[in-house]
C-alpha cells in the first residue's frame, strides 16, 4: 500500500516536472498536455480493479 502511495507521488512530481519544463517554452501546449495527462491518470485510476481484503490466517 505504501509503496504504490509513492510510486503514485513519484509519477506525480515527474509529470509536474516535464509540464514545468514545457511551460518554460510555450504555455499552451504546456496546459494542453496537462489536460491530456489528467484524462489519462483518470482513465488509469477507474480502470485498476478495487484492492481485494485479505482474510487473516486462523480468522
Amino acid at each position: 500500500m505504501v509503496r504504490n502511495a509513492v510510486l503514485t507521488v513519484l509519477e506525480a512530481v515527474c509529470l509536474l516536472a516535464v509540464l514545468y519544463g514545457v511551460a518554460l517554452v510555450y504555455v499552451p501546449a504546456a496546459l494542453i498536455l496537462g489536460g491530456a495527462l489528467g484524462v489519462v491518470a483518470a482513465e488509469q485510476k477507474l480502470a485498476r480493479p478495487p484492492a481485494a481484503h485479505r482474510k487473516e490466517p486462523g480468522s
